[in-house]
């Protein structure tokens, strides 16, 4: 990977308040042109502390960030207007009107007035017909969206957004989406943190999961998928009375470990190309246990995410 393919590069990033507290722990990350980045992690583990210091917010106790190849420290400037920042607060001026707004952070960044590109980001983000609106009078959802509008008023090559969907119902929530999804085929580079894990599996190109200011893990999502994720075959049984005597004797003869469900189902983690169904439902039927349903169920983002924090929370 080339120099000129990295819009953001940390390296051995660390933030120590004055109270001794650690935010970020010797964080070294990369961030590809055009890719969408999502970064996972339990409240406080410390995404908007990164994200901050990325933007040039929050100044690092030691290491450094370039944007675009310009030090955000030293070149703040160049760096700060190659980036838009969605925040996760809602820091807006209530008696300022949805274009005004807009139009200032614009003027901000020392733009030149562009009514078509502001009309054309307002109308996407649904906020068109609220353009002369006082920002007081918004819902919690456009409030949102407007912090979004204001992000890109200036056009930057990099879309920071820090939980976007909160408070969004779901309907905008598709289309803001799908404008993301646009902008990024357009070449903006996207790192997004979200709560709806759902939809960093469907966004997102790369994944990092950030736990106790610590990177733990970076990998494509696809890899990431492929690696630890896993597939329940669940086999829905008549009732039977000896089925736990029954499960540990299959579990022993076939090397497997079958579990049951509160709902009295079989359930069976294995990968994709596990070769022991048949002798299992084999298994099954030497015991007597009619099968009268088989489905299976891949394992999502959210489950490896939640296994992946309480794994590392044990063992920290």
């Amino acid at each position: 990977m080339s120099n000129k393919d990295i819009v953001v590069d940390v390296k051995n990033a660390s933030k120590i308040y004055a109270n001794g507290f650690c935010a970020l722990d010797n964080i070294n990350l990369q961030i590809k042109k055009g890719e969408i980045y999502a970064l996972l992690g339990a409240n406080g583990a410390g995404k908007t502390t990164l994200i901050s210091s990325i933007c040039g917010i929050l100044p690092l106790s030691k290491g450094s960030i370039s944007v675009c190849g310009f030090d955000n420290k030293k070149e703040y400037k160049l760096a700060r207007e190659k980036i838009g920042l969605v925040p996760q607060e809602l820091t807006l001026g209530m008696w300022d009107s949805v274009i005004h707004s807009v139009e200032f952070s614009r003027g901000l960044f020392n733009k030149s007035k562009n009514d078509e590109y502001l009309e054309f980001i307002l109308k996407k983000l649904s906020l068109w017909d609220k353009k002369d609106t006082y920002i007081n009078r918004l819902s919690g959802g456009m409030k949102r969206r407007v912090l979004i509008a204001k992000a890109l008023a200036h056009e930057p090559e990099i879309l920071f957004l820090d939980e976007p969907s909160a408070g969004v119902d779901v309907e905008l929530r598709v289309d803001m989406w799908n404008f993301i999804k646009e902008l990024n085929k357009q070449g903006v580079s996207i790192i997004l943190t979200t709560h709806y894990i759902e939809e960093a599996e469907l966004m997102a190109d790369n994944i990092g999961v950030i736990n106790k200011g610590r990177l733990i893990l970076q990998e494509s999502k696809n890899s990431l998928l492929k690696r630890f994720g896993s597939t329940q075959s669940i086999f829905s049984i008549k009732s039977n009375s000896n089925l736990n005597n029954i499960i540990k004797s299959i579990n022993t003869k076939n090397d497997v470990n079958l579990k049951i469900s509160n709902e009295g189902q079989i359930i069976y983690s294995h990968t994709n190309d596990d070769n022991k169904i048949q002798s299992l439902l084999n298994a099954f039927v030497a015991e007597g246990l009619e099968i009268t349903d088989i489905h299976t169920k891949k394992a999502k983002l959210e489950d490896i995410f939640i296994d992946l924090i309480n794994n590392r929370n044990k063992n920290l």
